[in-house]
C-alpha cells in the first residue's frame, strides 16, 4: 500500500470514532478484565513485541469489537514472509506513529531564520492473525479453557509493586479517591472489600497520584464536570486498567468513574486527538509508578515507522 493511499485516511478520527462507539455501548475498552493470554493480553507485533500508547488501546478495542482471539497483528507483507496470506476481503486496522520534518522560517521578532521540528501523525495497515490463514500455530489463541489464578499466588507481586510506591494511603470511610490538595489516597478499610484483589484494584487511584505537581504535573481541573477534570479521569482510568492487567487484577469500570463516560464522550467528539494524548499520558504515568519497584512488564519499544512495502521485511517493526 502506497504512502499516498495511506494518507487519505483520517487516522485520529478512525481511532476516536471506535473509542466513542465502545463508550456509547457502555464498554470502555480499557476497563475489560483482561487475561494474560489469548486476546486478553496486550496486542503484539508479529515478532512478539507489545504495542505501546494509542496502538495498545486501539487494537485492544478493535480486537474486542471484531471478536478476534489472537493478540498478534502484522502487515500484509509480514504475513507473506511467514508463508501465510491475508484472507480475501479482510479489512486492515491502522497502527500509528509520529514522524517529523524540519522547516525553516523567519522569527517574527528577530527576523532571523530558525529551524523548527514539525511532528505529524502517520500510519500503516495491520491485520489480526485471525484474519490470516496458514500462520504458525502459536499466532492463534489456544482453545483450552483459562485456568483461574488464585489470589494468593499474586500477592507477592502485588505487594512488591504497591509497597515500593511512596504514596500516602489512608484508610477509613466508604469512598476511594485521591486528593491533590493534601496529596494522599483515601481508601475504605481492607475488611470492607470482598477480596484483596478488589482492594488492590481500587488502590489504583495511584493513577491520579502520579499526576501531582510534585511528580508528573498533570492538570486535575477545578471541579467535577469541567474538561480538565474529565480528561484527568480519562488518563487515570487507563492507568488503573494497565496496573490491573499487569498484576492480574479485576479491571471493571468503578461505579464512581462510570459517571464520567458522558464527559469523556464530549471530549472525544470535540477533539479527535484527545484519546491519543490521554493514552500517551497513561503510559507515562504507569512507567513512573513501575519505576519505584523496578517492575518490568512485557518488553516494549517506541512506536516507529513500519518498513516500506517494497523494502525487505525487518525482524520486528
Amino acid at each position: 500500500m502506497t504512502a499516498s493511499r495511506r494518507s487519505n485516511r483520517d487516522v485520529a478520527a478512525e481511532i476516536t470514532d471506535l473509542i466513542i462507539r465502545k463508550l456509547e455501548e457502555g464498554v470502555p475498552p480499557w476497563s475489560r478484565p483482561w487475561r494474560c493470554s489469548g486476546a486478553g493480553g496486550r496486542p503484539l507485533r508479529h515478532c512478539g513485541t507489545p504495542y505501546t500508547g494509542i496502538n495498545t488501546l486501539y487494537l485492544w478495542a478493535l480486537g474486542d469489537a471484531m471478536g478476534y482471539r489472537s493478540r498478534f497483528w502484522m502487515t500484509y507483507r509480514q504475513a507473506e514472509a511467514l508463508g501465510a496470506n491475508v484472507r480475501r476481503g479482510e479489512t486492515g486496522a491502522i497502527s500509528v506513529y509520529y514522524s517529523s520534518f524540519k522547516k525553516t522560517e523567519e522569527h517574527p521578532e528577530t527576523g532571523k531564520e530558525v529551524e523548527k521540528n514539525i511532528r505529524f501523525l502517520r500510519h500503516y495497515v495491520v491485520f489480526n492473525a485471525d484474519q490470516i490463514d496458514a500462520l504458525p500455530a502459536y499466532f492463534y489463541a489456544p482453545e483450552e479453557a483459562e485456568i483461574p489464578v488464585e489470589p494468593s499466588t499474586r500477592q507477592a507481586a502485588i505487594d512488591a509493586f504497591f509497597d515500593a510506591i511512596p504514596a500516602d494511603v489512608r484508610h477509613g470511610g466508604n469512598q476511594a479517591y485521591f486528593t491533590p490538595t493534601f496529596d494522599h489516597i483515601q481508601m475504605p478499610s481492607r475488611t470492607s472489600f470482598r477480596s484483596m484483589d478488589l482492594y488492590a484494584s481500587t488502590r489504583c487511584q495511584l493513577g491520579h497520584w502520579s499526576g501531582h505537581a510534585s511528580r508528573l504535573t498533570r492538570e486535575f481541573g477545578k471541579r467535577f464536570g469541567d474538561k480538565a477534570y474529565a480528561f484527568e479521569e480519562l488518563v487515570a482510568e487507563q492507568v488503573s486498567a494497565r496496573i490491573c492487567y499487569e498484576l492480574g487484577l479485576p479491571a471493571d469500570l468503578h461505579e464512581s468513574h462510570a459517571s464520567y463516560v458522558s464527559h469523556w464522550l464530549e471530549i472525544l467528539k470535540a477533539d479527535k486527538t484527545a484519546i491519543i494524548t490521554a493514552a500517551a499520558k497513561a503510559d507515562q504515568a504507569f512507567n513512573h509508578l513501575a519505576a519505584y519497584s523496578g517492575y518490568q512488564s512485557e518488553p516494549a519499544e517506541e512506536e516507529r515507522e513500519e518498513a516500506d512495502e517494497t523494502a525487505p521485511v525487518p525482524a520486528c517493526a
